[in-house]
């Protein structure tokens, strides 16, 4: 019997969960992709809040000429430079159980370009 993807998804991400945590110190950058779109959120797990959160649907982040991966560093910088702004200096990247290529591979750079350290 084959394992469906997103069952495979499921499956990793549970495994990471397992290992990193948000805290206050270092919270957790959490990404979602979609066909259309990409978003990525910084955690707390110790309090269960969103700290900030950035997407490719945000008004100032969106660029109608970029492929998906333009626009996924866009969301990393975004992301970063709202983090900064909150005084998050150092996270935990959370993949989400897709693998670290394309789209995610890309917000993740343009996090680190933004500032971030993780």
């Amino acid at each position: 019997m084959s394992v469906s993807k997103q069952d495979r998804r499921n499956k990793i991400r549970k495994r990471i969960r397992r290992d990193i945590t948000g805290t206050d110190v270092r919270p957790r950058l959490s990404v979602f992709r979609s066909n259309k779109e990409i978003y990525a959120q910084i955690v707390n797990d110790v309090d269960g809040k969103t700290l900030v959160s950035a997407s490719s649907r945000d008004k100032d982040v969106t660029s109608e000429e970029g492929n998906k991966r333009e626009q996924a560093a866009l969301v990393g910088k975004a992301i970063a430079e709202k983090a900064l702004k909150a005084g998050i200096e150092t996270i935990s990247f959370d993949r989400s159980g897709y693998l670290y290529h394309g789209r995610v591979k890309s917000l993740a750079e343009g996090a680190r370009e933004g500032g971030l350290k993780f």
